[in-house]
Order: structure tokens, then sequence, then C-alpha cells
């Protein structure tokens, strides 16, 4: 690139992983402009910047992006992870999820095409994979799209990967295996495994561990997802996809060891994985690019800021079962 880029936007950026985004932006020496309507951030999430002039806040949808809205105006980097998780909302509400993490990133496509950026990089997710059958799981491995959070972040992906082929917009895209670490979002959603067992410490209950416990899943730190994102941002290269994780998979039980707590067991849930473990060979190879936080010390970071997942659900037994009753309607092996 000619010069260092002076402004990103960062889509989602007072949600979990975008602030960590926004955090190294600064650190950059970047402006950064967040657009996020609050609907899974937390304007919490940036308040170790309150008074940081490099940075403005637009609490705006991505479905009502134009591209001539003042936002996007010198913007020559957009870090696109605005959207909506979680597996069971999603098969109670698939058309919301297609709506905003397709059509939304549709809206973000546009507004990057006509704002001529130097690159834009999209938060894709490794549960297009659905339960992979090759593991490590590489970047061409089948897709396999189970439910439609998946298939809404795979034709999200494949939306920005189409205006590179038609219009020449600069995209790259990192499919994310397993972020976690501080600021994890926490809702009224049965969702991810640090924000349920966070939240149980807290209130003293037992952990609900899945199964037996032995399953894996490729954590990685936050920051290390961050730092993907911004050598995918620089990189000259374009129209590639990179598989993202630490490629060193824990498991729920090496977890719950470091977290320390009783546990209760609920019925393993059909149609997730027992591994995922991502081949990090291309992002390492292309991008120089390598994860830096042990996982016992990213689960020791997260237990010093606890505090955060007080307003946290506190999930049982019996209210998981009533919360998931849709997976296993729908949900098959």
């Amino acid at each position: 690139m000619s010069h260092a880029p002076r402004i990103a936007l960062v889509t989602g950026g007072a949600g979990f992983i975008g602030s960590h985004m926004v955090d190294l932006l600064l650190e950059e020496g970047l402006e950064v402009r967040v657009l996020d309507n609050l609907s899974g951030g937390r304007l919490d999430n940036l308040t170790h910047h309150r008074g940081n002039s490099r940075l403005k806040v637009e609490l705006e949808d991505i479905r009502n992006l134009l591209p001539d809205h003042s936002i996007m105006h010198g913007v020559e980097l957009i870090f696109h992870f605005a959207g909506i998780g979680d597996i069971v909302p999603s098969i109670e509400k698939p058309s919301e999820y297609m709506e905003v993490n397709v059509l939304g990133t549709v809206r973000v496509a546009e507004a990057a095409r006509h704002a001529r950026v130097r690159k834009l990089v999209y938060a894709a997710s490794s549960s297009c994979y659905g339960v992979a059958t090759q593991i490590p799981t590489s970047e061409s491995a089948p897709i396999d799209t189970r439910y439609p959070y998946a298939l809404s972040k795979f034709q999200g992906e494949q939306a920005v990967l189409h205006w590179h082929k038609v219009y020449g917009l600069p995209v790259n895209s990192i499919r994310i295996f397993n972020a976690y670490g501080i600021r994890s979002r926490t809702s009224g959603a049965y969702g991810a495994v640090f924000g349920v067992f966070l939240a149980q410490k807290l209130a003293g209950k037992p952990f609900t561990v899945v199964g037996d416990g032995r399953q894996t899943r490729d954590f990685l730190y936050a920051s290390d997802v961050a730092r993907a994102f911004w050598l995918a941002g620089m990189t000259e290269r374009v129209g590639q996809i990179y598989n993202l994780g630490a490629g060193k998979p824990q498991s729920v039980n090496r977890l719950v060891e470091l977290l320390q707590g009783p546990v209760v067991y609920v019925p393993k849930r059909p149609g997730e994985p027992d591994c995922t473990w991502a081949d990090i060979t291309k992002i390492t190879q292309e991008l120089s690019w390598a994860p830096r936080v042990d996982f016992a010390e990213g689960v020791g970071r997260m237990l010093k800021v606890i505090d955060y997942w007080k307003q946290a659900p506190v999930w049982d037994i019996p209210s998981i079962e009533k919360a998931t009753r849709t997976w296993f309607a729908y949900m098959k092996e």
C-alpha cells in the first residue's frame, strides 16, 4: 500500500471482537469509526477509550447504511463484524438472520464499493463447515450449513466475494472458529460456553456441561483474532478466505478445570461437532500470523474481570431444556 491507512470503520465495534478490533486500530494510530445498533454490543466495551478524539461511535443499523452516509467519508479500511449470532434464535427467527447477516452485509459491501475502500475484511464463521469431515479443517473443506445462522454467515461471505468478483471490491474473509476473551457477548439467548460458565460461577451454580465434556473447541483469544483481521486488511492479497483458530483444540473439561467449580451434565445436542479444529496453515504462511495468547492465560484474564458477566443470565438444567427445545425439534445428527 502506498501509505498507511488513516481511517477505519468497524461495524459491530461495540461488540465482543469488534471492540478488540477498535483497541488494535487505535494502537496503530488510526482514526476509528464504529457503527453499531447495540443489539449485541455494549458501549461499556469502549469506555476505556472515552475522551479519545480518534474514536467516533454512530448508533445505527447496518441495514440502514447507504453509500452516502457521512460515516463512510474518507474510510479506507472496513472490518465487518456486525450481525446476529447464536444457533437457537436463528432456528426460531430465520428471516431476521438472513436480513441482518446477508442483506446487511450487502449494504456494507455497497457502501465500501462507493467509498472505494482499500480493503473490506469480513468476519465469517466456521459454522459453515457443519460437522466437519476434515479434521483439522482447511478452507477447501466441504460446506455444510446446518442451521440458519450458519447459512446467513456463509451467504454474507459469498456476497462480499461476489462484490470482489463483479465490482473489483478488495475483500478478504476470515472464518472464525471459537473466539473467547474479555467482553465476550452476554445476552438472554443460550449461547457461547464462556458466558454461560462465568455467569454460573459468579452465581455459585454448577457448570452445565454438554455431553461428557470431552468435546473440543479451537478457542482463540480475541486480541489474536483482531490481529489476524488487521493483517488481512493490510496485505496486498485480495479475494482470500482464511480459517482462524489457535490450531490447538481444548476440551470443555479442560475449561472447567481452569474455571474450577462443580459440574452437572446436560444431553448432547444433535448437529454439534465433537471437535472444531482450524487448519491455520494458510493464514500463518500468507499473513505471517500466529496465536500469542495461551489458553490458560486467556481464561485467567477473563477470571480477573469476571464481574463483567454479573448481568448475564444464569442457566440451569430446566432453563436450558426450555431454551434448546427448538434445537432438538429441528436439528439432526
